[in-house]
C-alpha cells in the first residue's frame, strides 16, 4: 500500500489541514495499535490517508 497520490491529487481543499487530520489520525492508529496497521504493512500516515480520503473517519477543525 502506497500513499493514495490520486485522492491527494483529486483534492482541493486546504492541504493543510489535510495534512493535520493525517498526522492525528497516524498518531492515534499507532498508539491504539490498531491490527490495520498490520494489514498496510505498518504504513501508518499511508492507512491514516486513506481512511480520510474514503470517509471512514471525518475529521474537524477545534476553535
Amino acid at each position: 500500500m502506497i500513499f493514495p497520490l490520486e485522492e491527494l491529487i483529486k483534492y482541493d481543499d486546504n492541504m493543510y489541514e489535510i495534512t493535520c487530520a493525517a498526522s492525528r489520525r497516524s498518531y492515534q492508529l499507532s498508539m491504539l495499535r490498531d491490527p490495520e496497521i498490520e494489514e498496510y504493512n505498518g504504513k501508518v500516515v499511508s492507512l491514516a490517508a486513506r481512511q480520510i480520503f474514503r470517509k471512514d473517519i471525518e475529521f474537524r477543525l477545534e476553535k
